[in-house]
């Protein structure tokens, strides 16, 4: 199967690796120009590729040809560039997908389109995304925008907090004072099982629908991350216990029922 990566970073590189393993064709993209070699490397065909509101920078067309599944994998930006227009962004992509072989696309979301309350709210794929923060808004307007167009089928993953061997929340929080919502329900997931779930999904062409993906057990922050902290011989991060913590926990029941996935890897 040829299938095209747009965004080969933290996860898309290691889910191409995983897919050229199974004998697929992998057109990978990336902004900087001195990762096009090790794009190629990994026996990914590489692309240098960015998305900009007033139009798309690199052979585009050429990454999408011949493709028949996009995994859109690129996020909003909003931490480095609090401006940014994703949803401008998205459109401007939309344009050249619509003229393309893509028939499915995989759009790699986040769990932060769902709103934290005081209540501990549990949403599952069925809930309507509610998140009203920046980043929140430019994903949900993103889905939409993906969803609504008749050219291809997407499937929107929603991920929680995502870790690995070389990434864990923890090492952000290390030390840090007056940190909110302690009793807060965490949400996290490991990179390998991201990749599986991804895999299933075009394994079992699971399009037009919606999975939420996170690890279901949900300890409580405070608790998580100095347990956490501890086994990592850190400075305890400390919390405000003033206010009432705002939080949320997400199920993933499809992925179980639709996908037969079992979640491998603790958090």
């Amino acid at each position: 199967m040829n299938i095209s990566i747009l965004g080969c970073g933290w996860l898309g590189l290691p889910l191409a690796k995983a897919l050229i393993k199974e004998g697929d064709t992998v057109k990978g993209s990336t902004t900087r120009r001195e990762k096009v070699i090790h794009l190629q490397e990994e026996q990914i065909l590489p692309y240098q590729i960015e998305l900009f509101t007033e139009g798309i920078q690199g052979d585009i067309d050429a990454f999408l040809s011949g493709s028949e599944i996009l995994v859109l994998n690129i996020p909003p930006g909003l931490r480095s560039d609090p401006e940014t227009d994703f949803t401008g962004k998205m459109e401007q992509l939309l344009d050249h997908l619509t003229r393309s072989s893509i028939k499915n696309v995989l759009f790699v979301s986040s769990t932060s389109v769902y709103k934290d309350t005081e209540e501990f709210f549990v949403y599952t794929e069925t809930s309507t995304p509610n998140g009203n923060s920046r980043a929140a808004v430019e994903i949900i307007a993103a889905e939409k925008l993906l969803t609504a167009n008749d050219k291809f089928s997407t499937t929107i993953v929603r991920f929680g907090g995502l870790l690995g061997a070389d990434r864990h929340p923890v090492n952000f929080l290390t030390g840090r004072a007056g940190l909110e919502n302690p009793k807060a329900p965490v949400n996290l997931i490991q990179q390998e099982d991201c990749i599986e779930i991804i895999q299933k999904i075009i394994e079992k062409e699971a399009w037009g629908t919606v999975f939420n993906a996170a690890f279901p057990e949900h300890p409580k922050k405070e608790a998580y991350y100095a347990k956490k902290a501890a086994q990592n011989k850190l400075a305890l991060p400390e919390y405000d216990q003033i206010h009432p913590s705002k939080g949320k926990i997400i199920t993933s029941e499809r992925l179980e029922g639709m996908l037969d996935f079992k979640f491998k890897h603790n958090i």
